[in-house]
């Protein structure tokens, strides 16, 4: 072996190697020269099963909603679990979100039924509205054991949900509570209320509004005020 036009013997060859093998070089890198200060490409993120899920989706509103009425892909799906699936006008320009069906939504076939759907009602009237004028859905068409979302089940259903707007591509967003405030914004309900924000579809951005749900006002009916001001927010944008 020669370095420039200096012979090395094969005793210092071995010498040299035993060295780098002291030091803890003990493999070969490779044949050809690298830049080691370069910094690494960055590696593309892999699809999430959400984004797969969503090319799979159905691209029509009526497919979608038969997608919805049978898929047993759906989070909390099971054979004898009651689906209460959108209702009201698609095309109303107002499209309207809870989080999950009650016990007693599932018992009435209903979303906001009982004592909060009677409110929910002069609610959607204070604004000149009604139920076959608005296009009511739910995060999630299934009710969970424990009414609740994990954070896996509310990142899979939020991801469906902005399919879903996307094909309604209403003019505005109401969101009723923390879960879809959470879900869909990324924020709870008390840092989100008060404001637009945009909802992120296939479609393109749709204008959204947090507002109290009817169940929690309730219990709190102090906060009906902060309700009303969401509503007439609202107001000033969809029947303009």
């Amino acid at each position: 072996m020669e370095r420039g036009s200096d012979p090395t013997g094969r005793a210092d060859a071995a010498s040299a190697l035993q060295w780098w093998s002291d030091a803890g070089v003990d493999t070969i890198i490779g044949e050809e020269p690298r830049d080691w200060l370069r910094p690494k490409a960055k590696a593309e993120a892999p699809a999430t099963a959400a984004d797969e899920a969503a090319d799979e989706l159905p691209g029509q509103l009526d497919l979608f909603h038969a997608y919805l009425a049978s898929s047993d892909r759906l989070s909390f799906a099971s054979p004898s679990a009651p689906r209460l699936c959108p209702s009201g006008d698609p095309a109303s320009g107002l499209m309207i979100l809870t989080d999950m069906p009650t016990s007693e939504d599932c018992s009435e076939g209903i979303l906001l039924s009982g004592e909060a759907g009677r409110l929910f009602d002069r609610m959607l009237a204070a604004i000149g509205r009604d139920r076959g004028s608005v296009y009511l859905a739910a995060l999630s068409c299934l009710r969970s054991p424990d009414g609740r979302f994990t954070s896996d089940t509310a990142r899979r259903c939020a991801a469906l949900a902005r399919h879903h707007i996307g094909l309604a591509a209403p003019e505005a967003m109401l969101l009723l509570g923390d879960a879809c405030s959470k879900a869909l914004l990324g924020l709870p309900m008390a840092q989100a209320r008060g404001r637009w924000h945009e909802i992120a579809t296939h479609a393109g951005p749709v204008m959204a509004l947090v507002t109290i749900p009817p169940s929690y006002l309730l219990g709190q009916p102090a906060a009906k005020a902060h309700a009303w001001a969401d509503l007439q927010l609202l107001l000033a944008k969809v029947n303009r």
